[in-house]
């Protein structure tokens, strides 16, 4: 197939996603509880890409490379690396499968996705669409199943020359060791910590939302979750003020429903695991502000709900600042100036998101170049976009996502060189 043609092809799953974008977002919020109102808008957002990469299909270029050797000619090409294995979570199947899908396509590579045991619906009927749009059978897969039964021997299988996965940082650790005994190529993104900096000439209002936002859009499960919120000292008390008045009023319950905040926590053993934590904060001194328990609201049922929960008098050595909760859990530092901001935002072992709240041009400047993470936001939290690329720095994993970047991570590059054949006559006479 021409990179023209997979273009295309790509172009139409953009028109088909955008044709069932309401049916794709009911079947990810029955799998796993993630608001109606946020999928309708990414699932909306989801065609763009498949436009996006569409696009670049056709426009993987080779170069001819000078060399010091006369007559010699010499070009570059960029070729696919083969069958991809793309493993991803539970918590956004839809959107980490097309971070993974469409830049293989578009490379020319052909895909295995393996989805979470836990949400494999989505994405079973999400593949659908490539075929409905001409793709040939056997582009792309999907295989379901538990990690130990599908995901390790899909990881170790001599056909699959590249494995992207998005996950626990113990589980991709495996995987990057299993996949180096064969040197087969891997992206990972992994955990986060990320700190939400917020300095005292910064908009307290915009700051304010953009915290609340950053921590319990989606329950707290993504992993770029602003779950380490750095004050400065002298805004510090009006801050917590006016932020946990705003999160008081979330509104839990049925995440089908368009006006609900907070959904539940997806599946059982991370309800469990949350709860835990937040237990552990106590016994180490954090301050309960907000919340702290199960979500009892006639309207939460009988799922697995934990209320908006925000602790002050946290510091950066206690597990919640350390440990990736993936929940509403938010922790709140103080700083006393931008070195000792610094310093607690870089001190976990997860470099993947980070905010940066201030009305100072040169310090945001400043700030961002020093944040050992691989996304900084300026005065915003969670904006991704398929234009800009996504991973980690340390823990959080290697490659990129999204951009340009992405594509390049399915392809590997062939130099060629030759003498020309009149170069040849001319030397052996």
């Amino acid at each position: 197939m021409s990179p023209s043609q997979r273009g295309l092809l790509l172009h139409r799953v953009g028109d088909l996603i955008a044709r069932d974008a309401k049916r794709l977002a009911e079947f990810e919020v029955r799998d796993n509880g993630k608001l109606m109102a946020e999928m309708f808008g990414q699932c909306e957002y989801l065609l763009q890409w498949h436009y996006y990469f569409g696009g670049l299909a056709d426009k993987i270029q080779g170069a001819v490379v000078p060399l010091d050797k006369k007559g010699y000619f010499n070009f570059t090409r960029h070729e696919p690396l083969g069958v991809v294995a793309a493993i991803t979570p539970w918590n956004s199947p839809l959107l980490l499968a097309t971070w993974k899908i469409a830049p293989a396509l578009a490379a020319g590579c052909t895909v295995v996705v393996k989805p979470s045991e836990f949400t494999s619906a989505s994405t079973i009927e999400f593949a659908k669409l490539f075929t409905e749009a001409g793709f040939p059978p056997g582009v792309v897969n999907v295989v379901t199943g538990f990690g130990k039964d599908v995901g390790s021997p899909l990881v170790e299988h001599p056909l699959v020359k590249k494995i992207t996965f998005t996950g626990a940082d113990s589980t991709g650790r495996a995987i990057n060791e299993a996949a180096a005994r064969q040197f087969k190529h891997v992206s990972l993104e992994l955990g986060g910590k990320s700190p939400n900096i917020v300095f005292e000439d910064a908009d307290l209002e915009d700051a304010v939302n953009g915290a609340v936002s950053g921590i319990f859009a989606a329950t707290g499960q993504t992993c770029i979750a602003g779950s380490r919120l750095l004050l400065q000292e002298s805004i510090h008390d009006k801050f917590v003020d006016k932020l946990v008045a705003l999160a008081r009023t979330a509104k839990m319950g049925d995440p089908s429903n368009m006006d609900t905040q907070v959904g539940p926590v997806t599946t059982r053993p991370q309800y469990q695991k949350v709860l835990s934590y937040i237990e552990t904060a106590k016994q180490e001194g954090a301050t309960l502000l907000l919340g702290g328990k199960p979500g009892s609201a006639p309207e939460c049922g009988k799922g697995w709900f934990v209320e908006p929960t925000i602790f002050g008098n946290v510091n950066n050595r206690m597990r919640i600042a350390q440990e990736e909760v993936f929940g509403p859990v938010l922790s709140i530092i103080k700083f006393k100036d931008e070195d000792e901001a610094l310093a607690i935002a870089n001190d976990v072992r997860f470099g993947l998101g980070s905010g940066v709240w201030t009305r100072d041009i040169g310090r945001s400047i400043r700030v961002a170049e020093k944040l050992q993470a691989g996304t900084v936001w300026v005065n915003s939290y969670r904006a991704v976009s398929y234009m800009s690329p996504f991973g980690g720095y340390k823990d959080s994993g290697i490659g990129r996502e999204n951009g340009i970047d992405a594509i390049r991570e399915y392809l590997q590059t062939r130099a060629s060189g030759s003498i020309p054949a009149s170069r040849r006559q001319t030397r052996s006479s």
